[in-house]
Order: C-alpha cells, then structure tokens, then sequence
C-alpha cells in the first residue's frame, strides 16, 4: 500500500513538473511586435473599403422602387453622408455624448432635400439603413433566389 501512495505521488509530482516545464517552454518565444503598415498596405486597404462601401450602396439601391435618376442621385447622396460620418467620427472631441450629437445631427439634416425628391417608402429604407437596420445578406440570399428562377 505504502508503495503504490508513493507510486501516485511521484506520477502527479512528475505530471505537474512537465506542465510547467512546458509552460515556461511556450513563454521563453520572442513575442512578434506589431510592425506600421507601410504606405502600400495602407492603399490597398483604402481602395477595398471603397470598393466594399460602393458594393453596399449598390446592394441597398438595387431595394429601392425609385428609378434610375433617383437611384443615382440616392447613391451620390449615401457616398457623401458615409463620407462625413466617417469624417465626424475621426474629429477628437471631449466627450463621447459631443459625438453621438454630431453624428444624429448630420443623420437628421443630410437627407432632407433627398426626403422631397423620392417616395416615402424609400425614404424609410434609407433612414432604416441609417439605423443600421438594412441586411445585406438578406438581400443577396434573394438576388441568388431571383437568379435560380430566371434560369429555370
């Protein structure tokens, strides 16, 4: 009995020592420091959230019932809104709450002529897209659906 207590104990004591011998093995790496991205990875970076932003715009006009015009003055007006939100949002401000009114105050004054040039259902698509609100996979899962059918 006596030696299978010291068999147990010399399991566990040598099971918990190569724990953290590998433990301390793991710690001894050179942690890898995050380097600036270069002038190059910056461009390319911008130029695919140009092409991401204006993929997303189209996405959300090809849902409006407006017609071509009114489609392409809805996109000139929903680049040059995400383009001042983004640059509201770079601004340094004191408070977060000094933020948060710049940005309801830009989404309530910069669709206010468009409101008297498009349908009001239209105009409750786009302030619902404002909100957040707009689904983008939902409305490529239906362009899939409306492609299957008009193959078929």
């Amino acid at each position: 009995m006596k030696k299978l207590v010291l068999l147990f104990f010399v399991l566990f004591l040598g099971f918990n020592l190569s724990a953290q011998m590998r433990r301390n093995r793991g710690a001894r790496q050179i942690p890898q420091t995050n380097q600036q991205p270069s002038d190059q990875e910056i461009a390319k970076r911008e130029r695919m959230i140009e092409e991401r932003k204006a993929e997303f715009i189209a996405n959300f006009i090809s849902t409006l019932e407006a017609d071509d015009f009114q489609k392409e003055i809805i996109k000139q007006y929903l680049n040059s809104y995400f383009d001042k939100k983004l640059a509201v949002l770079k601004l340094p401000f004191e408070r977060s709450f000094e933020r948060e009114q710049a940005v309801k105050k830009l989404d309530d004054s910069h669709f206010l002529e468009l409101a008297e040039l498009i349908s009001e259902a239209d105009m409750l698509k786009i302030k619902g897209l404002i909100k957040g609100e707009f689904d983008e996979k939902e409305q490529k899962k239906k362009k899939k659906k409306r492609k299957r059918k008009n193959k078929n």
